[in-house]
């Protein structure tokens, strides 16, 4: 059985320079989505990770050992992040009062019957907190660009002032939110060797 590695099928948008950034326009796209508040690594933060992960492989499973029968790769972890004053993000770094969607990519053939299934699923078989919590949602972001940041999150800030700057460069400006895609298992790999895309909806 041939399996759909979207990652591989789209490399302009999955592997992106850490030199250099690129920009693209993005469409519509599929995702087990779910919101929240506070820090990275808080309990509200890991339950909401947890419960993408579990219903995203639960649903993997039983496509392919459906009647559809076909394989794929479950796609990263991403994230959008804002506040509504933005100096959290910067002066005060209060992480407590940052606000999340974190998010994993669905491949086009899934539905909302598949979402429903797998939720029941997981429930009956692993039961994560706050499943309740997620949604099955699309997601439009337009024009972006993004840059590859290798190394330690707490090491982003010149690689998003670099972004920064050449979307000014460009003579457009920032929109939306702070968007992230973990590339890395931040369980296995060594923190210098983390890949994080890190990418800016702009206008």
């Amino acid at each position: 059985m041939e399996k759909l590695d979207l990652k591989k099928l789209h490399k302009d948008i999955y592997a992106p320079s850490a030199k250099k950034v690129n920009w693209l326009d993005l469409g519509p796209m599929q995702y087990l989505m779910i919101d929240g508040i506070g820090a990275p690594g808080s309990e509200l933060f890991q339950q909401a990770v947890q419960a993408l992960f579990v219903v995203s492989y639960t649903m993997k499973f039983q496509i392919k050992k459906g009647p559809r029968a076909r394989d794929y790769g479950v796609m990263p972890l991403e994230g959008l992040w804002w506040a509504d004053d933005m100096t959290h993000f910067t002066s005060d770094l209060d992480k407590s009062k940052w606000k999340w969607t974190m998010m994993i990519r669905q491949p086009d053939f899934i539905t909302d019957a598949d979402i429903a299934t797998a939720l029941k699923t997981a429930a009956a078989k692993k039961n994560p907190p706050i499943l309740d919590g997620l949604r099955f949602d699309t997601f439009t972001e337009g024009e972006i660009c993004q840059i590859l940041h290798v190394g330690p999150f707490n090491t982003e800030g010149p690689t998003v002032e670099h972004l920064h700057a050449e979307i000014k460069a460009a003579g457009k400006s920032l929109r939306g939110k702070h968007h992230e895609i973990y590339l890395s298992d931040i369980r296995r790999a060594a923190p210098e060797k983390w890949r994080t895309i890190l990418r800016q909806p702009v206008r």
